[in-house]
């Protein structure tokens, strides 16, 4: 194993050409030859730089709309060949290959490709074939060859080569081999993905999760915790493709709050907005505009939301501004914000604001993951959407059409909330949430203890559970819980049904008045 290898002859084949001109300069200044393919040869060829095509260096003609090109013994030899072992030494003399010291390749654009909703074969033709060969052939002959597959490593390489006299050492050898080996891992699994897709392969024998760091977090849930925010850039809007306008970096909670506000806001077509607190709603609701659906959000529980997030799913105009940055918000995030609402939360240093470019996404696609102890636990995301055609009325009195609204509004919103979850809601906007309790009785009387709270604070002797309507994310075990919402003031319920004791539940709501539907769906959230 060479310590340091001098840079005497490189490959150049990129897709991305970031930089190539100036990284192709610093090599021919120091009298690099420079190898090349396509559109990157005639870049650094228009740039009036030396560069020698791959095809007159191997003597083989680029063939079969340049699928193959690199894949070569004069090429693959050069890099593979491994410059102390006599053998290969004479092998290469033999055959007249000539060492290759230096791998620049990044890969056709496949994901973006994804992202932008190509066709079938044009995904296909988007596959690279050639470029990951190369990549990782440098990448295991790392003791004697420097593989880049990112423009963010050229300034590295050049600093290296100019420390060094031109050459690189085994420390950034191997660390770039990391890199390279993770890109294609990474690469491979979107590729993987995809297919898995197109063939409705719901659970293949192999998965594969990638993502790009985007951010290295100070700590993670906790101090004493590492943790890093990666991105895949394939999926829904939301804070992994958002730009963030100010505000210092977001933190681990913060990205997982806010994905929770967003996603629970996205769930809605009519002007709304969620403010979260630990990955739970504190206030969610609709309105005629987003300084209504603001308001009434916040009446919910205005002492939890101080601190909180805030999801809209509409542009922000500066009276919703207004309205947020009168207590302390730590990120808002919506589709976009008019130029006023911005100069406005500008001035507000300690807020971070999100806008993710397009109106919120109410599509449905996509995985859910979670880690156990040596596995992956994949789901789909909790997709269902409960409609009034699939309810079934089980009590004696039906449904208002009011009341009917606010069921469904109440169920979208219990999705969100963690199980145990119950959810009281009265005219388009939530009254009392309990979340996160190992008996739903106590998240009923839990909710119901934080609206009266809740009216309370704004000056209200009544509070919002009265004549409101309520949804649990599963069935009722028992009675107790039921009877619990109606002491608080429900007049409807909407549960999924499906327990032993139903005929009791049922009962007990015709007993107090109460009209109930089932769903049939659950939404349990851990």
């Amino acid at each position: 194993m060479l310590h340091t290898i001098a840079i005497r002859r490189a490959l150049i084949s990129v897709s991305d050409k970031t930089d190539l001109v100036t990284f192709a300069q610093f090599l021919a200044d120091r009298d690099v030859e420079i190898l090349s393919t396509g559109g990157s040869a005639k870049t650094i060829a228009d740039a009036g730089l030396p560069v020698v095509e791959v095809a007159d260096f191997t003597g083989f003609p680029e063939m079969l709309d340049g699928r193959v090109k690199t894949l070569h013994p004069k090429i693959h030899g050069g890099i593979l060949g491994i410059r102390d072992n006599p053998d290969h030494r004479r092998a290469m003399a033999e055959h007249d290959i000539h060492p290759i010291d230096l791998v620049v390749v990044n890969l056709y654009p496949f994901e973006a490709t994804v992202a932008r909703g190509g066709d079938f074969e044009t995904c296909v033709e988007n596959v690279d074939i050639g470029g990951p060969t190369l990549i990782r052939a440098a990448a295991k002959n790392h003791d004697s060859v420097t593989v880049v597959t990112d423009p963010e490593d050229y300034q590295v390489v050049m600093d290296e080569m100019v420390a060094h006299d031109g050459a690189t050492s085994i420390e950034l050898r191997r660390l770039l081999a990391a890199r390279a080996f993770a890109r294609c891992g990474a690469y491979d699994g979107a590729i993987s993905r995809w297919f898995q897709e197109q063939v409705g392969d719901s659970s293949p024998r192999h998965i594969v999760f990638a993502g790009r760091l985007r951010q290295s977090l100070r700590y993670g849930e906790n101090p004493h915790q590492n943790a890093g925010f990666y991105v895949h850039g394939i999926g829904r809007p939301g804070v992994a493709s958002a730009d963030k306008l100010q505000g210092k970096e977001l933190s681990y909670n913060n990205i997982n709050d806010t994905d929770a506000a967003f996603e629970l806001v996205c769930e809605f077509a009519e002007p709304a907005v969620a403010i979260i607190k630990h990955a739970n709603p504190c206030g969610v609701a609709q309105g005629i505009d987003m300084v209504e659906a603001y308001r009434a959000a916040l009446a919910c529980d205005p002492v939890s939301a101080f601190g909180g997030i805030v999801a809209l799913n509409r542009t922000i105009d500066l009276a919703a501004a207004e309205e947020i940055t009168k207590i302390f918000t730590e990120v808002v995030i919506a589709p976009d914000a008019d130029p006023d609402a911005r100069a406005l939360f500008a001035s507000k240093k300690n807020l971070r604001l999100l806008l993710t470019g397009v109106p919120a996404d109410t599509s449905t696609q996509g995985l859910t993951v979670r880690s156990v102890a040596g596995g992956l636990l994949v789901q789909d995301r909790d997709s269902a959407d409960v409609l009034d055609a699939n309810l079934k009325v089980v009590s004696k009195r039906a449904p208002t059409d009011r009341e009917m609204a606010d069921m469904l509004f109440a169920f979208r919103v219990c999705k969100h909330v963690k199980s145990n979850a119950i959810v009281y809601v009265k005219n388009g906007a939530t009254v009392g949430i309990g979340a996160g309790q190992m008996s739903r009785v106590d998240s009923a009387r839990i909710a119901s203890w934080k609206s009266q709270e809740a009216a309370e604070a704004i000056g209200v002797s009544e509070a919002g559970t009265i004549g409101s309507v309520v949804a649990s994310d599963a069935f009722f075990p028992f009675a107790d819980g039921l009877l619990a919402a109606a002491k608080a003031g429900a007049t409807a319920v909407i549960q999924p049904g499906g327990s032993m004791r139903d005929d009791e539940v049922i009962k007990a709501a015709d007993e107090a008045g109460l009209a109930m539907v089932f769903t049939g769906v659950r939404h349990f959230r851990h």
